[in-house]
């Protein structure tokens, strides 16, 4: 395993992490405990000790799984991340809560959930402008970091993305942005790596298999059972994303390498990515994309 700092945090993560939006059941089934803990050994084994999570993983469903983990495994091992800003009310169904005691509350009950003192990183979760300029929401997320329940706080942007947040993050106490990044996705180049670079913030790139169409498994024409979160997403660009990873595929990658460790280590040629952040639904796929590692250079 190869390892970086997440910006100027002086959090040392492993450049390959674990996504845990799979035990929250929106991807196709529901995962038990001792899956779970598998699935965290397995990362552990290989030298992973990022795991990203969130509140509305379920109803802090993959935090607490996770924390019934950690509460059997050595905590300081391992750095969390997790998120606040909404509720969850089922299958793709949220509603938000960015106010300040949303927030206080929501990091309460992921506090219990995960079964720890402090969080890592905690980060905006996917919220627009308008939720982000709350200059109370930030007042108080600096009053329960010198309380010592955050070390440090990110933004995960919403998929559809928002400069503004990525141009002024920073000084709210921003130290990483966590964004959509993959071969078929590249737009955070333009949009966010900048204003990363001018202010020291470390990247997190989540989705880097392209929701599994950069794993080499999904040929064109594929469909998802309707019980699986891809079969939301929407039918004409999924076909059109799945024909061009094909191509990518076919000239891009190198032979005798597997597709999704490549796809990996692609999003870590740039040295200001600190991290990927992979799901795993059984630690054979854990093992797989920890071996992205050996294919960076750093």
């Amino acid at each position: 395993m190869r390892y970086r700092i997440l910006g100027e945090s002086g959090l040392r993560l492993s450049v390959v992490g674990v996504g845990t939006w799979q035990l929250g059941g929106e991807w196709g089934r529901n995962f038990s405990q001792s899956e779970t803990d598998a699935i965290l050994d397995e990362a552990a084994a290989a030298g992973i000790n990022f795991i990203d999570t969130a509140e509305c993983y379920g109803d802090h469903t993959a935090e607490k799984l996770i924390g019934n983990y950690l509460s059997r495994r050595d905590r300081s091992q391992w750095i969390i991340a997790t998120k606040f800003g909404h509720r969850f009310r089922g299958f793709m169904e949220r509603d938000e809560a960015f106010g300040a005691d949303d927030m206080r509350e929501q990091l309460q009950a992921s506090l219990l959930a995960l079964r720890v003192d402090r969080i890592d990183l905690y980060q905006f979760h996917s919220g627009s402008d308008a939720a982000f300029q709350n200059d109370l929401l930030w007042k108080a997320l600096a009053e329960e970091k010198q309380q010592g329940k955050i070390r440090h706080l990110g933004i995960s942007i919403l998929g559809k993305g928002s400069e503004r947040q990525a141009r002024e993050g920073r000084p709210r106490g921003v130290e990483a942005l966590q964004v959509v990044y993959n071969r078929l996705d590249r737009r955070a180049e333009d949009l966010y790596f900048p204003p990363a670079r001018r202010d020291g913030l470390g990247i997190l790139a989540r989705v880097p298999l392209a929701s599994g169409l950069l794993s080499g498994k999904y040929p064109p024409g594929a469909t998802f059972a309707p019980n699986d979160v891809r079969a939301r997403f929407d039918a004409a660009k999924m076909q059109h994303d799945m024909a061009e990873a094909a191509q990518i595929a076919a000239r891009e990658v190198p032979a005798g390498v597997p597709m999704s460790q490549w796809a990996l280590a692609w999003c870590l040629r740039n040295p200001l990515v600190t991290a990927v952040i992979p799901g795993s639904k059984s630690p054979a796929q854990v093992r797989a994309n920890a071996a992205a590692a050996n294919l960076v250079e750093d």
